[in-house]
Protein backbone atom coordinates (compact mmCIF):
# COMPACT_ATOMS: atom_id res chain seq x y z
CA UNK A 1 0.00 0.00 0.00
CA UNK A 2 2.82 2.26 0.48
CA UNK A 3 4.64 1.70 -2.72
CA UNK A 4 1.03 2.11 -4.42
CA UNK A 5 0.58 5.22 -2.20
CA UNK A 6 4.10 6.54 -3.09
CA UNK A 7 3.37 6.05 -6.93
CA UNK A 8 0.27 8.21 -6.57
CA UNK A 9 2.16 10.78 -5.19
CA UNK A 10 4.83 10.66 -7.98
CA UNK A 11 1.50 10.59 -10.33
CA UNK A 12 -0.13 13.28 -8.72
CA UNK A 13 3.43 15.29 -8.90
CA UNK A 14 3.86 14.76 -12.81
CA UNK A 15 3.24 17.43 -15.39
CA UNK A 16 0.91 16.56 -17.97
CA UNK A 17 3.32 15.91 -20.76
CA UNK A 18 5.50 13.82 -18.23
CA UNK A 19 2.47 11.53 -17.86
CA UNK A 20 1.50 11.16 -21.70
CA UNK A 21 5.46 9.56 -21.99
CA UNK A 22 4.72 7.82 -18.89
CA UNK A 23 1.53 6.34 -20.59
CA UNK A 24 3.00 5.45 -24.13
CA UNK A 25 6.36 3.75 -22.35
CA UNK A 26 3.66 1.50 -20.32
CA UNK A 27 1.82 0.89 -23.42
CA UNK A 28 4.51 -0.10 -25.22
CA UNK A 29 5.49 -2.46 -22.34
CA UNK A 30 2.51 -3.82 -22.45
CA UNK A 31 2.45 -4.67 -25.99
CA UNK A 32 5.43 -6.23 -26.16
CA UNK A 33 4.54 -8.48 -22.72
CA UNK A 34 1.31 -9.20 -24.45
CA UNK A 35 3.68 -10.46 -27.61
CA UNK A 36 5.55 -12.55 -25.45
CA UNK A 37 2.45 -14.23 -23.57
CA UNK A 38 1.29 -15.05 -27.16
CA UNK A 39 4.38 -16.90 -28.05
CA UNK A 40 4.49 -18.42 -24.62
CA UNK A 41 0.39 -19.88 -25.05
CA UNK A 42 1.63 -21.59 -28.55
CA UNK A 43 4.67 -22.98 -27.63
CA UNK A 44 2.53 -24.12 -24.60
CA UNK A 45 0.00 -25.43 -26.95
CA UNK A 46 2.93 -26.75 -29.62
CA UNK A 47 4.40 -29.05 -26.41
CA UNK A 48 1.17 -30.29 -24.88
CA UNK A 49 -0.16 -31.46 -28.71
CA UNK A 50 4.04 -32.75 -29.35
CA UNK A 51 3.52 -34.39 -25.43
CA UNK A 52 -0.06 -36.18 -25.99
CA UNK A 53 1.56 -37.31 -29.66
CA UNK A 54 4.34 -38.69 -27.69
CA UNK A 55 2.66 -39.99 -24.71
CA UNK A 56 0.78 -42.07 -27.91
CA UNK A 57 3.94 -43.45 -29.12
CA UNK A 58 4.89 -44.30 -26.26
CA UNK A 59 1.40 -45.99 -26.47
CA UNK A 60 1.71 -47.87 -29.67
CA UNK A 61 5.44 -49.06 -28.88
CA UNK A 62 4.45 -50.56 -25.61
CA UNK A 63 1.31 -52.33 -26.98
CA UNK A 64 3.79 -53.70 -29.92
CA UNK A 65 6.28 -54.77 -27.73
CA UNK A 66 3.74 -56.66 -25.54
CA UNK A 67 2.74 -58.61 -28.37
CA UNK A 68 3.16 -62.25 -28.89
CA UNK A 69 2.18 -65.23 -30.49
CA UNK A 70 -0.74 -65.68 -27.98
CA UNK A 71 -2.20 -62.15 -28.66
CA UNK A 72 -1.44 -61.83 -32.29
CA UNK A 73 -0.53 -63.16 -35.48
CA UNK A 74 3.06 -63.37 -34.75
CA UNK A 75 4.73 -66.96 -35.26
CA UNK A 76 6.02 -68.41 -31.86
CA UNK A 77 9.23 -68.17 -32.59
CA UNK A 78 9.39 -64.72 -32.68
CA UNK A 79 8.67 -64.89 -28.85
CA UNK A 80 12.68 -65.01 -28.15
CA UNK A 81 14.62 -67.15 -25.64
CA UNK A 82 13.69 -63.98 -22.52
CA UNK A 83 11.73 -65.78 -20.13
CA UNK A 84 8.61 -64.25 -18.47
CA UNK A 85 8.28 -63.17 -14.47
CA UNK A 86 7.90 -66.33 -12.87
CA UNK A 87 3.78 -65.59 -12.20
CA UNK A 88 3.54 -65.52 -15.76
CA UNK A 89 3.47 -68.32 -18.33
CA UNK A 90 5.71 -69.41 -20.68
CA UNK A 91 2.95 -69.75 -23.34
CA UNK A 92 -0.72 -69.40 -23.27
CA UNK A 93 -3.57 -71.45 -24.88
CA UNK A 94 -6.32 -69.68 -26.18
CA UNK A 95 -8.47 -73.08 -25.38
CA UNK A 96 -9.20 -72.53 -21.93
CA UNK A 97 -8.85 -75.16 -19.21
CA UNK A 98 -11.87 -78.16 -19.86
CA UNK A 99 -11.75 -79.54 -16.27
CA UNK A 100 -10.39 -82.50 -17.91
CA UNK A 101 -7.80 -84.34 -16.39
CA UNK A 102 -4.61 -84.22 -19.08
CA UNK A 103 -3.68 -87.60 -21.48
CA UNK A 104 -6.22 -89.58 -22.95
CA UNK A 105 -9.92 -88.95 -22.56
CA UNK A 106 -12.34 -91.82 -22.22
CA UNK A 107 -13.31 -93.31 -25.53
CA UNK A 108 -10.05 -92.79 -27.47
CA UNK A 109 -8.73 -95.06 -29.48
CA UNK A 110 -4.61 -95.53 -27.97
CA UNK A 111 -2.60 -97.58 -30.37
CA UNK A 112 0.11 -99.56 -28.60
CA UNK A 113 2.98 -101.92 -29.66
CA UNK A 114 1.64 -105.52 -30.06
CA UNK A 115 3.33 -108.92 -31.02
CA UNK A 116 3.31 -110.33 -34.27
CA UNK A 117 2.05 -113.78 -34.83
CA UNK A 118 5.63 -114.86 -37.22
CA UNK A 119 8.73 -112.78 -36.25
CA UNK A 120 12.16 -112.47 -38.24
CA UNK A 121 14.17 -114.12 -35.76
CA UNK A 122 13.94 -116.63 -33.18
CA UNK A 123 16.85 -116.68 -30.07
CA UNK A 124 16.47 -119.55 -27.24
CA UNK A 125 16.67 -119.13 -23.61
CA UNK A 126 17.43 -122.24 -21.41
CA UNK A 127 17.95 -122.69 -18.00
CA UNK A 128 21.78 -124.48 -17.32
CA UNK A 129 21.06 -126.28 -14.12
CA UNK A 130 18.12 -127.03 -11.80
CA UNK A 131 17.84 -124.31 -8.94
CA UNK A 132 16.50 -127.10 -6.16
CA UNK A 133 18.95 -129.60 -6.69
CA UNK A 134 21.57 -128.08 -8.97
CA UNK A 135 21.50 -130.93 -11.50
CA UNK A 136 22.54 -129.72 -15.40
CA UNK A 137 19.37 -129.09 -17.80
CA UNK A 138 18.91 -129.80 -21.82
CA UNK A 139 17.47 -127.97 -24.45
CA UNK A 140 15.25 -131.28 -24.80
CA UNK A 141 13.78 -130.93 -21.35
CA UNK A 142 12.31 -127.97 -22.51
CA UNK A 143 8.23 -128.03 -21.58
CA UNK A 144 6.91 -124.53 -22.44
CA UNK A 145 8.22 -121.36 -22.89
CA UNK A 146 7.26 -117.68 -22.59
CA UNK A 147 7.65 -115.17 -25.78
CA UNK A 148 8.77 -111.66 -25.34
CA UNK A 149 9.35 -109.51 -28.76
CA UNK A 150 11.79 -106.92 -29.37
CA UNK A 151 11.11 -104.48 -32.79
CA UNK A 152 14.40 -103.16 -34.31
CA UNK A 153 15.30 -102.27 -37.32
CA UNK A 154 16.81 -104.27 -40.08
CA UNK A 155 20.06 -102.82 -41.63
CA UNK A 156 19.63 -101.25 -45.03
CA UNK A 157 19.63 -103.44 -47.72
CA UNK A 158 22.31 -102.69 -50.72
CA UNK A 159 22.06 -100.49 -53.56
CA UNK A 160 19.31 -102.82 -56.01
CA UNK A 161 20.03 -103.14 -59.80
CA UNK A 162 17.67 -104.03 -62.60
CA UNK A 163 19.33 -104.48 -65.94
CA UNK A 164 17.07 -103.39 -68.96
CA UNK A 165 17.85 -105.36 -71.93
CA UNK A 166 16.58 -104.39 -75.42
CA UNK A 167 17.01 -107.53 -77.51
CA UNK A 168 17.11 -107.74 -81.22
CA UNK A 169 15.61 -110.03 -83.50
CA UNK A 170 16.05 -111.02 -87.19
CA UNK A 171 12.90 -111.62 -89.05
CA UNK A 172 12.43 -114.79 -90.41
CA UNK A 173 10.32 -113.62 -93.28
CA UNK A 174 11.77 -110.86 -94.29
CA UNK A 175 15.01 -110.44 -92.72
CA UNK A 176 14.71 -107.59 -91.05
CA UNK A 177 16.72 -106.91 -87.66
CA UNK A 178 14.02 -105.52 -85.53
CA UNK A 179 15.25 -103.95 -81.96
CA UNK A 180 13.09 -103.59 -78.79
CA UNK A 181 12.92 -100.06 -77.35
CA UNK A 182 13.81 -99.72 -73.96
CA UNK A 183 10.77 -98.60 -71.39
CA UNK A 184 10.61 -94.67 -71.72
CA UNK A 185 11.94 -94.10 -67.75
CA UNK A 186 15.18 -95.65 -68.75
CA UNK A 187 17.17 -93.36 -70.94
CA UNK A 188 20.62 -93.80 -70.35
CA UNK A 189 23.08 -96.85 -70.05
CA UNK A 190 23.13 -96.04 -66.38
CA UNK A 191 20.90 -94.18 -63.95
CA UNK A 192 19.44 -93.62 -60.68
CA UNK A 193 16.11 -95.10 -60.18
CA UNK A 194 12.56 -93.72 -59.71
CA UNK A 195 12.76 -94.93 -55.67
CA UNK A 196 15.99 -92.95 -54.94
CA UNK A 197 14.19 -90.24 -56.90
CA UNK A 198 11.46 -90.09 -54.26
CA UNK A 199 13.40 -90.58 -51.30
CA UNK A 200 15.40 -87.48 -52.29
CA UNK A 201 11.88 -85.66 -53.12
CA UNK A 202 10.50 -86.85 -49.68
CA UNK A 203 13.53 -85.69 -47.23
CA UNK A 204 14.38 -82.75 -49.37
CA UNK A 205 10.43 -81.70 -48.99
CA UNK A 206 8.85 -82.65 -46.02
CA UNK A 207 11.82 -82.46 -43.26
CA UNK A 208 13.56 -80.01 -44.71
CA UNK A 209 17.30 -81.47 -45.61
CA UNK A 210 19.33 -79.75 -48.33
CA UNK A 211 21.01 -81.79 -50.99
CA UNK A 212 24.79 -81.62 -48.81
CA UNK A 213 23.37 -83.62 -46.17
CA UNK A 214 21.24 -85.58 -48.65
CA UNK A 215 24.20 -87.12 -50.10
CA UNK A 216 25.55 -88.05 -46.92
CA UNK A 217 22.70 -89.77 -45.67
CA UNK A 218 22.62 -91.67 -49.29
CA UNK A 219 26.36 -92.55 -48.29
CA UNK A 220 26.34 -93.47 -44.52
CA UNK A 221 22.87 -95.65 -44.93
CA UNK A 222 22.87 -97.16 -48.65
CA UNK A 223 26.61 -96.80 -49.59
CA UNK A 224 25.62 -94.64 -52.98
CA UNK A 225 28.16 -91.89 -53.42
CA UNK A 226 25.65 -89.63 -55.28
CA UNK A 227 26.24 -86.00 -55.90
CA UNK A 228 24.26 -82.84 -54.72
CA UNK A 229 23.85 -81.64 -57.70
CA UNK A 230 23.05 -84.87 -59.07
CA UNK A 231 20.15 -85.22 -56.44
CA UNK A 232 19.32 -81.57 -57.21
CA UNK A 233 18.09 -82.66 -60.73
CA UNK A 234 16.60 -86.00 -59.87
CA UNK A 235 14.14 -84.21 -57.15
CA UNK A 236 13.62 -81.30 -60.29
CA UNK A 237 12.73 -83.99 -62.84
CA UNK A 238 10.89 -85.76 -60.22
CA UNK A 239 8.84 -82.12 -59.45
CA UNK A 240 8.45 -81.97 -63.18
CA UNK A 241 6.78 -84.88 -63.80
CA UNK A 242 4.07 -84.62 -60.73
CA UNK A 243 2.86 -81.33 -62.31
CA UNK A 244 -0.37 -82.35 -64.35
CA UNK A 245 -1.46 -83.95 -60.51
CA UNK A 246 -0.50 -80.31 -58.88
CA UNK A 247 -2.81 -78.72 -61.74
CA UNK A 248 -5.37 -81.40 -61.65
CA UNK A 249 -5.74 -80.80 -57.49
CA UNK A 250 -5.84 -76.99 -58.18
CA UNK A 251 -8.78 -77.13 -60.82
CA UNK A 252 -10.78 -79.70 -58.02
CA UNK A 253 -10.13 -77.56 -55.26
CA UNK A 254 -11.21 -74.06 -57.19
CA UNK A 255 -14.49 -75.73 -58.64
CA UNK A 256 -17.43 -76.98 -56.72
CA UNK A 257 -16.90 -80.33 -56.05
CA UNK A 258 -14.60 -79.16 -52.46
CA UNK A 259 -17.83 -76.54 -50.98
CA UNK A 260 -15.18 -74.95 -48.57
CA UNK A 261 -11.94 -74.51 -48.80
CA UNK A 262 -8.78 -72.54 -47.37
CA UNK A 263 -6.43 -69.16 -48.35
CA UNK A 264 -3.04 -67.79 -47.17
CA UNK A 265 -0.44 -66.63 -48.04
CA UNK A 266 3.58 -66.51 -47.04
CA UNK A 267 6.27 -64.15 -47.85
CA UNK A 268 9.26 -65.92 -49.07
CA UNK A 269 13.10 -64.92 -50.13
CA UNK A 270 13.48 -66.02 -54.18
CA UNK A 271 16.41 -65.37 -56.02
CA UNK A 272 17.31 -62.21 -53.66
CA UNK A 273 13.42 -61.08 -54.14
CA UNK A 274 10.57 -61.30 -51.98
CA UNK A 275 7.87 -63.55 -53.41
CA UNK A 276 4.32 -65.11 -52.32
CA UNK A 277 3.55 -68.53 -51.98
CA UNK A 278 -0.26 -68.99 -51.84
CA UNK A 279 -1.81 -72.25 -49.97
CA UNK A 280 -5.58 -73.29 -51.38
CA UNK A 281 -6.70 -76.33 -49.61
CA UNK A 282 -9.40 -78.23 -47.86
CA UNK A 283 -9.19 -81.27 -45.46
CA UNK A 284 -8.63 -84.19 -48.69
CA UNK A 285 -6.74 -81.57 -51.09
CA UNK A 286 -3.58 -78.87 -51.04
CA UNK A 287 -2.05 -76.82 -53.43
CA UNK A 288 0.80 -74.70 -52.70
CA UNK A 289 1.17 -71.91 -55.49
CA UNK A 290 4.19 -69.40 -56.58
CA UNK A 291 2.45 -66.29 -56.89
CA UNK A 292 3.67 -63.23 -58.95
CA UNK A 293 2.79 -60.76 -55.67
CA UNK A 294 1.01 -61.11 -52.59
CA UNK A 295 -2.18 -59.94 -54.24
CA UNK A 296 -1.70 -62.84 -56.90
CA UNK A 297 -4.49 -64.93 -54.89
CA UNK A 298 -6.20 -67.54 -56.29
CA UNK A 299 -9.21 -66.69 -59.27
CA UNK A 300 -12.01 -68.57 -60.50
CA UNK A 301 -13.19 -69.95 -57.06
CA UNK A 302 -16.65 -71.44 -56.16
CA UNK A 303 -18.17 -72.23 -52.92
CA UNK A 304 -17.41 -71.30 -49.68
CA UNK A 305 -13.68 -69.52 -48.43
CA UNK A 306 -12.17 -69.26 -45.06
CA UNK A 307 -9.80 -67.01 -44.89
CA UNK A 308 -8.14 -64.07 -42.18
CA UNK A 309 -10.00 -61.15 -43.60
CA UNK A 310 -7.13 -59.76 -46.02
CA UNK A 311 -9.05 -57.03 -48.14
CA UNK A 312 -7.98 -58.95 -51.52
CA UNK A 313 -9.52 -62.28 -50.64
CA UNK A 314 -12.87 -60.12 -48.98
CA UNK A 315 -13.10 -59.06 -52.72
CA UNK A 316 -13.85 -62.10 -54.23
CA UNK A 317 -17.01 -62.50 -56.01
CA UNK A 318 -19.32 -65.62 -55.98
CA UNK A 319 -18.14 -66.84 -53.07
CA UNK A 320 -19.19 -67.44 -49.58
CA UNK A 321 -16.83 -65.94 -46.83
CA UNK A 322 -15.91 -67.18 -43.59
CA UNK A 323 -13.67 -65.37 -41.27
CA UNK A 324 -10.77 -67.32 -39.10
CA UNK A 325 -11.98 -66.77 -35.33
CA UNK A 326 -8.18 -67.66 -34.18
CA UNK A 327 -7.42 -64.23 -35.46
CA UNK A 328 -9.88 -62.48 -34.03
CA UNK A 329 -9.33 -64.39 -30.47
CA UNK A 330 -5.74 -63.65 -30.16
CA UNK A 331 -6.84 -59.84 -31.41
CA UNK A 332 -9.38 -59.91 -28.66
CA UNK A 333 -6.76 -61.39 -26.72
CA UNK A 334 -4.69 -58.28 -27.18
CA UNK A 335 -7.07 -55.62 -26.23
CA UNK A 336 -8.20 -57.69 -22.99
CA UNK A 337 -3.78 -57.59 -21.93
CA UNK A 338 -2.95 -53.93 -23.50
CA UNK A 339 -6.36 -52.11 -23.18
CA UNK A 340 -8.11 -53.18 -20.56
CA UNK A 341 -11.49 -52.91 -22.49
CA UNK A 342 -14.10 -55.20 -20.65
CA UNK A 343 -15.87 -55.97 -24.04
CA UNK A 344 -13.36 -57.66 -25.42
CA UNK A 345 -13.18 -60.32 -22.60
CA UNK A 346 -16.92 -60.68 -23.38
CA UNK A 347 -16.89 -61.31 -27.20
CA UNK A 348 -14.00 -63.58 -26.58
CA UNK A 349 -16.50 -65.78 -24.18
CA UNK A 350 -19.15 -65.49 -26.97
CA UNK A 351 -17.22 -66.89 -29.58
CA UNK A 352 -16.42 -69.56 -27.20
CA UNK A 353 -19.76 -70.34 -26.38
CA UNK A 354 -20.78 -70.20 -29.68
CA UNK A 355 -17.59 -73.01 -30.63
CA UNK A 356 -19.20 -74.95 -27.85
CA UNK A 357 -22.70 -74.87 -30.01
CA UNK A 358 -20.94 -76.44 -32.75
CA UNK A 359 -19.10 -78.95 -31.10
CA UNK A 360 -22.28 -80.25 -29.27
CA UNK A 361 -24.53 -80.12 -32.19
CA UNK A 362 -22.29 -81.87 -34.92
CA UNK A 363 -22.00 -84.74 -31.65
CA UNK A 364 -26.07 -84.88 -32.03
CA UNK A 365 -25.83 -85.19 -35.95
CA UNK A 366 -27.23 -81.67 -36.91
CA UNK A 367 -26.02 -79.79 -39.68
CA UNK A 368 -26.52 -76.24 -37.80
CA UNK A 369 -27.01 -74.79 -34.22
CA UNK A 370 -30.34 -74.37 -33.20
CA UNK A 371 -31.97 -71.28 -34.79
CA UNK A 372 -32.67 -70.55 -31.07
CA UNK A 373 -28.91 -70.83 -29.88
CA UNK A 374 -28.07 -68.91 -33.03
CA UNK A 375 -29.82 -65.93 -32.49
CA UNK A 376 -28.84 -65.77 -28.85
CA UNK A 377 -25.36 -65.52 -30.03
CA UNK A 378 -26.28 -62.81 -32.66
CA UNK A 379 -27.81 -60.46 -30.23
CA UNK A 380 -25.11 -60.69 -27.78
CA UNK A 381 -22.47 -60.24 -31.21
CA UNK A 382 -24.22 -57.28 -31.69
CA UNK A 383 -24.78 -56.17 -28.37
CA UNK A 384 -21.10 -56.41 -27.68
CA UNK A 385 -20.18 -54.30 -30.58
CA UNK A 386 -22.63 -51.65 -30.31
CA UNK A 387 -21.34 -51.49 -26.27
CA UNK A 388 -17.95 -51.07 -27.84
CA UNK A 389 -18.16 -48.33 -30.59
CA UNK A 390 -20.34 -46.72 -27.52
CA UNK A 391 -17.27 -46.91 -25.95
CA UNK A 392 -14.65 -45.51 -27.85
CA UNK A 393 -16.90 -42.64 -29.39
CA UNK A 394 -17.26 -41.09 -25.58
CA UNK A 395 -13.10 -41.43 -25.72
CA UNK A 396 -11.10 -37.95 -26.67
CA UNK A 397 -9.44 -38.09 -30.13
CA UNK A 398 -6.23 -39.36 -30.87
CA UNK A 399 -3.63 -37.03 -31.12
CA UNK A 400 -2.41 -36.83 -34.71
CA UNK A 401 1.37 -35.87 -35.61
CA UNK A 402 1.76 -32.56 -35.77
CA UNK A 403 4.39 -32.56 -39.19
CA UNK A 404 2.88 -35.03 -41.15
CA UNK A 405 -1.03 -34.23 -40.98
CA UNK A 406 -3.00 -36.66 -43.53
CA UNK A 407 -6.00 -36.80 -44.99
CA UNK A 408 -9.06 -38.43 -44.51
CA UNK A 409 -10.48 -39.55 -41.29
CA UNK A 410 -8.94 -39.54 -37.79
CA UNK A 411 -6.57 -42.33 -36.59
CA UNK A 412 -8.90 -44.66 -34.47
CA UNK A 413 -7.68 -46.96 -31.32
CA UNK A 414 -7.20 -50.51 -32.10
CA UNK A 415 -10.38 -51.66 -30.19
CA UNK A 416 -12.41 -49.13 -31.95
CA UNK A 417 -11.15 -50.49 -35.25
CA UNK A 418 -11.17 -54.04 -34.18
CA UNK A 419 -15.23 -53.98 -33.14
CA UNK A 420 -15.77 -51.90 -36.06
CA UNK A 421 -14.58 -54.82 -38.14
CA UNK A 422 -16.35 -57.50 -36.75
CA UNK A 423 -19.56 -55.65 -37.00
CA UNK A 424 -18.81 -54.76 -40.76
CA UNK A 425 -18.45 -58.85 -41.17
CA UNK A 426 -20.61 -60.43 -38.90
CA UNK A 427 -21.75 -62.91 -41.04
CA UNK A 428 -18.81 -63.92 -42.00
CA UNK A 429 -17.44 -64.53 -38.68
CA UNK A 430 -20.52 -66.56 -37.51
CA UNK A 431 -20.79 -68.41 -40.69
CA UNK A 432 -19.46 -71.47 -38.72
CA UNK A 433 -22.72 -71.66 -36.54
CA UNK A 434 -25.35 -71.52 -40.04
CA UNK A 435 -23.15 -74.41 -41.86
CA UNK A 436 -21.27 -76.70 -39.50
CA UNK A 437 -18.69 -77.77 -42.61
CA UNK A 438 -17.32 -74.32 -42.27
CA UNK A 439 -14.55 -73.99 -39.38
CA UNK A 440 -14.11 -72.00 -36.41
CA UNK A 441 -10.57 -71.26 -37.73
CA UNK A 442 -8.33 -71.07 -40.13
CA UNK A 443 -6.12 -73.20 -38.95
CA UNK A 444 -5.70 -76.05 -41.91
CA UNK A 445 -4.67 -73.38 -44.93
CA UNK A 446 -1.29 -72.12 -41.69
CA UNK A 447 -0.61 -75.84 -40.73
CA UNK A 448 0.12 -76.75 -44.63
CA UNK A 449 1.79 -73.58 -44.77
CA UNK A 450 4.15 -74.35 -41.40
CA UNK A 451 6.21 -76.89 -42.96
CA UNK A 452 6.88 -73.59 -45.47
CA UNK A 453 8.16 -71.47 -42.83
CA UNK A 454 10.68 -74.39 -41.14
CA UNK A 455 12.14 -74.57 -44.71
CA UNK A 456 12.56 -70.79 -44.27
CA UNK A 457 14.52 -71.12 -41.02
CA UNK A 458 16.66 -74.17 -42.54
CA UNK A 459 17.48 -72.99 -45.85
CA UNK A 460 17.12 -69.21 -45.68
CA UNK A 461 15.91 -68.76 -49.36
CA UNK A 462 15.36 -70.07 -52.62
CA UNK A 463 18.34 -69.48 -55.26
CA UNK A 464 16.02 -70.21 -58.45
CA UNK A 465 12.23 -69.64 -59.13
CA UNK A 466 12.85 -73.03 -61.05
CA UNK A 467 13.49 -74.43 -57.59
CA UNK A 468 10.81 -72.66 -55.93
CA UNK A 469 8.27 -73.79 -58.12
CA UNK A 470 9.45 -77.22 -57.63
CA UNK A 471 9.27 -77.38 -53.61
CA UNK A 472 5.99 -75.93 -54.32
CA UNK A 473 5.09 -78.64 -56.79
CA UNK A 474 6.05 -81.56 -54.35
CA UNK A 475 4.80 -80.28 -51.02
CA UNK A 476 1.19 -79.97 -52.66
CA UNK A 477 2.22 -83.46 -53.95
CA UNK A 478 3.05 -84.61 -50.17
CA UNK A 479 0.16 -82.70 -48.05
CA UNK A 480 -2.24 -84.30 -50.27
CA UNK A 481 -1.01 -87.52 -49.60
CA UNK A 482 -0.83 -87.77 -46.16
CA UNK A 483 -4.44 -85.94 -45.95
CA UNK A 484 -5.68 -88.36 -48.36
CA UNK A 485 -3.75 -91.73 -46.03
CA UNK A 486 -1.99 -92.54 -49.00
CA UNK A 487 1.94 -93.79 -47.90
CA UNK A 488 3.89 -90.98 -49.25
CA UNK A 489 6.99 -92.28 -50.61
CA UNK A 490 5.07 -94.72 -52.43
CA UNK A 491 3.13 -91.73 -53.93
CA UNK A 492 5.92 -89.90 -55.37
CA UNK A 493 7.00 -93.35 -56.80
CA UNK A 494 3.65 -93.97 -58.36
CA UNK A 495 2.95 -92.05 -61.41
CA UNK A 496 0.46 -88.80 -61.60
CA UNK A 497 -1.98 -90.25 -63.81
CA UNK A 498 -3.00 -93.30 -61.18
CA UNK A 499 -2.70 -90.86 -58.02
CA UNK A 500 -5.34 -88.69 -60.27
CA UNK A 501 -7.38 -91.70 -60.11
CA UNK A 502 -7.19 -92.28 -56.74
CA UNK A 503 -8.31 -89.00 -55.64
CA UNK A 504 -11.08 -89.12 -53.11
CA UNK A 505 -12.39 -85.19 -52.40
CA UNK A 506 -14.76 -85.81 -49.96
CA UNK A 507 -13.64 -83.71 -46.77
CA UNK A 508 -13.50 -84.79 -43.24
CA UNK A 509 -14.79 -81.99 -40.67
CA UNK A 510 -12.52 -82.18 -38.24
CA UNK A 511 -13.94 -80.81 -34.60
CA UNK A 512 -11.89 -77.01 -34.06
CA UNK A 513 -10.04 -77.09 -30.92
CA UNK A 514 -8.90 -73.66 -30.60
CA UNK A 515 -11.21 -72.11 -27.81
CA UNK A 516 -12.71 -74.06 -25.13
Amino acid sequence: MKQARFTRDRLSALSKPDLIDLVMELAAQNALLQTRVDELEKQNRQLREQNASLVQRVCDLERRLGLNSSNSSKPPSSDGLAKPAAREKRTRSLRGKSGRKSGGQHGHKGTTLKQVATPDALVHHYPHQCTRCSAMLSPEAATGFAARQVFGLAPPPPLFVTEHRAHACLCRACGTLVRADFPETVKAPAQYGDEIAALAAYLQTQHCIPEDRLARIFSDLYKIRITPATLASLIAKKADSMRVFADRVRDILSGTAVAVKHLDETGLRIAGKTRWLHMLCSTSLSHLRLGTGRGDIPSGLAGTIVHDCWPPYLALEAVEHGLCNAHLLRELQAVIDHDREPWATDMKALLSNALTLTQIARDQGKPAVSPEHAHQIDQRFDACCDRAIKFHEGLPPLARPTKTRKRGRPKRRTGHNLARQMQTHKAAILLFLDDLNVPFTNNEAERDLRMTKVRQKVSGSFRTETGAEAYCILRTVVETARKQGWDVLRALSTSPVQLIRDLNTVDQIQPDRVAG
